[in-house]
């Protein structure tokens, strides 16, 4: 039988290639931008087979931000995240057993519109002096309000959620490294071993759920080099961005996503 995965067009290996990039760049630049690479997998490929193929490479890339950042990483923020985004994993698995996930994925997208709207809001009262605090990470308070608490709770959850409906964590997670004000390698650092646990968790319950098999695997053999590129063009681009350049493109990255998410 012959495999699908020769089955495609030209363009059509064009845009996977671009997006097996972006995952590069993405994991070591500009957190949030693998929406684009989501949206050429599901427009490409078929549903099931578009995340099984997407979570590979994305674990790929994980591997080159966690030798890049490893050693930038905010533990107390992970370690204090971890049981949220382990909880919301469980709730994305089951809703992917149970369920489908189109119209979760609006709902995804719009509630991603209104966490980049309140991120907006809160850089304009720091930059403007009305009020000045920021939504500081929990971690780092000595104790955390009730109010950092629901924002950890419900930024894990969503986060674990997402990724395992979507493999769109990265939005969400991103806005939550944005709004504790983290330098760009801590932000990435964090980011990094975030996404490297998530992501080798959801291994094995997507071959369980059967989103992967011997056709992904086959075509993510052929489009890894492109997740290789990206990831060193990233490295080379997160050494020379600006803090305030970096932060906007994680909003915009991230309004991309949301806007994918809600039309898609």
């Amino acid at each position: 039988m012959t495999s699908p995965t020769f089955e495609l067009a030209a363009h059509s290996w064009v845009l996977l290639l671009l997006a097996a990039m972006l995952v590069g760049i993405s994991k070591t630049a500009l957190p949030g931008i693998n929406t684009i690479s989501i949206a050429i997998f599901a427009a490409v490929l078929p549903a099931k087979a578009s995340t099984g193929a997407l979570l590979l490479l994305l674990m790929v890339g994980d591997v080159f931000a966690l030798v890049s950042y490893r050693r930038h990483a905010d533990w107390r923020a992970l370690l204090k995240l971890i049981p949220f985004a382990a909880l919301g994993l469980g709730f994305g698995a089951l809703f992917l057993a149970l369920a489908h996930d189109g119209s979760v994925r609006r709902v995804i997208g719009a509630i991603l519109l209104v966490l980049i709207g309140v991120t907006l809001w809160q850089n304009w009262r720091r930059r403007s002096g009305a009020g000045g605090a920021t939504v500081q990470d929990p971690s780092t308070a000595a104790a955390a309000s009730p109010a950092q608490f629901a924002a950890r709770a419900g930024f894990g959850t969503l986060g674990g959620f997402t990724t395992m409906v979507a493999n769109a964590g990265g939005p969400v997670m991103s806005l939550y490294f944005l709004s504790a004000r983290l330098p760009v390698k801590t932000f990435l650092g964090t980011a990094a071993w975030f996404f490297a646990a998530i992501n080798l968790t959801k291994l094995p319950i997507s071959i369980g759920l059967g989103l992967i098999t011997p056709e992904t695997l086959e075509l993510d053999m052929l489009l890894v080099h492109g997740v290789v590129a990206g990831a060193v063009l990233g490295r080379w681009v997160a050494s020379r961005i600006r803090q305030q350049t970096f932060e906007w493109a994680v909003i915009v990255g991230t309004a991309l996503g949301a806007l994918y998410l809600l039309i898609a």
